[in-house]
């Protein structure tokens, strides 16, 4: 029998010149300075239940291996996807990520495909999801030399219950006043173009030559019998449901699932392991190897599922609005 266990994660927060001191609704702590994003499954997160407390996720992903992250995962010791909270307050840099072939010709491990589900939405707040019809990279180019990058983005409105497709090689960036749950790839490879003047550095050549200038990016389109189900495509499928009475549920050997409460609390419990308790904010990693588990809601709990799809997936069919005129 595995040592592992449902196991609770220690948020890492990370500061950003864009970020915000109120976390509310998801966090009640007090900031000094701007966060930006709460990683909940990165490799330096930390165990804070059990007997591996203590232990990061890269840690038990090279001592585990398929137990815990899955045998659909692309590597057998690294947990297979990252999700965080976004905070944004202002607008991020204009950013793209190289899909799986050219971060390996680059010798990254994978590629970063990533979508968001829009908790909070401020109105009037946006995205930007790709160029605008008929701009070329040449186009892109010379308006970032000349600090109007802006104007050749696709500005999109959006609103709370959206859930937004970002396919690699799709430029992008979210502007401010909204609360994501970003899940994506394990990938920290990010090409910032472009970035208001905030001084950092810029990655050009580099975010120039993975920019597609036609991707799958979008708003997911409801799929049609599963009310629960947000998106479902090649690298990951997110499911959000209420509960108010346990539910009953089972991870198989191919993927874990992450348990991310975005309202409410409750209670991970599995046969012959102790019970782990969570409540807004906090993620719950359940290990391939667990099988059967419960999630009994304390009073009730909103909860958003992640795991690893199987069999053949398409991307997921998705629209995207004209775009409208930026912040």
């Amino acid at each position: 029998m595995s040592a592992l266990y449902p196991l609770l994660m220690v948020p890492i927060f990370d500061e950003r010149p864009w970020g915000v001191r109120d976390l509310r609704p998801i966090y009640t702590r007090l900031i000094k300075e701007p966060i930006g994003e709460s990683w909940l499954t990165w490799e330096d997160n930390r165990v804070a239940n059990g007997p591996l407390a203590g232990q990061s996720l890269a840690d038990l992903a090279r001592q585990y291996r398929r137990e815990l992250g899955g045998t659909l995962a692309c590597y057998e010791d690294r947990f297979p996807l990252l999700v965080k909270f976004l905070f944004p307050g202002d607008k991020l840099s204009v950013q793209v990520h190289p899909d799986d072939e050219q971060a390996r010709k680059n010798g990254q491990p994978c590629g970063k495909t990533e979508c968001w589900y829009v908790l909070r939405a401020d109105p009037g707040a946006q995205v930007a999801l790709g160029l605008k019809p008929g701009t070329t990279l040449d186009d892109f180019r010379h308006a970032i030399e000349q600090t109007r990058a802006e104007e050749l983005l696709n500005w999109v409105d959006v609103f709370a219950g959206d859930m937004l497709y970002v396919a690699a090689g799709t430029v992008h960036t979210i502007g401010g006043g909204m609360v994501l749950v970003e899940t994506q790839q394990t990938s920290d490879t990010t090409y910032r173009m472009y970035d208001y003047g905030r001084g950092r550095e810029l990655h050009l050549e580099e975010g120039l030559a993975a920019t597609k200038l036609k991707t799958n990016a979008g708003k997911v389109v409801p799929t049609n019998g599963d009310s629960h189900m947000l998106v479902r495509s090649q690298y990951f499928q997110v499911e959000k449901m209420p509960l108010h009475e346990p539910l009953h549920a089972k991870v198989t050997p191919a993927s874990p699932h992450i348990l991310v409460a975005v309202s409410g609390a409750g209670v991970v419990e599995a046969h012959g392991m102790e019970p782990t308790a969570f409540g807004t904010g906090d993620a719950v990693v359940v290990p391939a190897c667990v099988g059967a588990y419960s999630i009994r809601p304390q009073w009730e709990v909103e909860l958003m599922r992640m795991s690893l799809p199987t069999g053949n997936v398409p991307e997921p069919e998705t629209t995207l609005p004209q775009s409208v005129s930026a912040p």
